[in-house]
């Protein structure tokens, strides 16, 4: 594997456990230094991935370049400051952001009952809207303007293919996913011209630990070594689309939206 993030300094949200944590694993496997970062110290044991966000980041330096660990609620704004303010201490500004914490998670830390169009409480609404477009939104707005300054920089923002099609379950997590995709054609056309890429992926369902532990799953779809594309995606195929949009064999792509979902969603546009 070639090592064509040296000397490259990345940001993960949500990078302690799940997708978060692959991708940051391959941007750190091709030479970038990688802060990585969820809500608590704790956090990546909730579903047995790890001990606490520092085991994450002893695990992430194997790969022979620096990390930094950061802790705070990305629907903060004081918060993602300080934030930012403490890796740049630690590693320098940001090359490569990747907003990938959110997720279907309500008020009381669980899935939102009911989780439909018209039955989600308010209080999930505004949980979720907080934890995936508020944190979106205001990550960039702190770490982008530097990119602006530099002339450089990629942005990778998780959607999901739950945004692409309607659905009765999940409804305001697919909506607010489809508001940070076309944020992410807005933000794009807003950085054009000075260099900035800004592009998002739209993983299918993923074998994440809390994946396996939130749901029932499928036991066929479980099996990755199957030909067909009829199938649980792997955390290290989220990983590797970030990772080309990350580097520089995309460097003249920005505005789009790639869905790593084996097909399931087959539309234009």
């Amino acid at each position: 594997m070639t090592k064509e993030l040296t000397g490259k300094i990345a940001f993960v949200t949500g990078s302690g456990r799940g997708l978060g944590r692959a991708m940051a694993e391959r941007l750190a496997e091709l030479g970038a230094d990688v802060a990585i970062h969820d809500i608590s110290w704790t956090a990546p044991a909730k579903f047995g991935e790890a001990p606490d966000l520092g085991a994450v980041a002893k695990a992430i330096a194997r790969h022979g370049g620096k990390t930094a660990a950061v802790i705070g609620n990305i629907g903060d704004k004081a918060a993602v400051a300080r934030m930012k303010e403490e890796i740049e201490a630690k590693l320098g500004r940001v090359d490569i952001l990747v907003n990938c914490a959110g997720g279907d998670i309500g008020a009381s830390g669980g899935k939102p009952q009911p989780n439909d169009a018209l039955g989600i409480p308010l209080e999930d609404i505004r949980a979720l809207t907080e934890n995936n477009l508020y944190g979106t939104i205001l990550v960039c707005q702190a770490f982008v303007p530097s990119m602006v300054k530099a002339g450089s920089g990629s942005v990778i923002n998780i959607g999901s293919a739950a945004a692409q099609f309607g659905v009765t379950n999940g409804v305001i997590y697919a909506a607010l996913k489809a508001a940070v995709i076309h944020y992410t054609r807005c933000l794009a056309a807003d950085v054009r011209r000075e260099g900035v890429r800004v592009n998002a992926v739209s993983p299918g369902a993923t074998k994440t630990a809390r994946f396996e532990a939130t749901r029932v799953v499928d036991p066929e779809k479980m099996d990755s070594s199957i030909k067909s594309l009829i199938r649980y995606g792997e955390p290290e195929e989220m990983a590797d689309a970030v990772a080309f949009l990350a580097g520089p064999r995309s460097k003249y792509i920005s505005g789009q939206v790639l869905r790593v979902d084996g097909g399931e969603t087959l539309f234009p546009g």
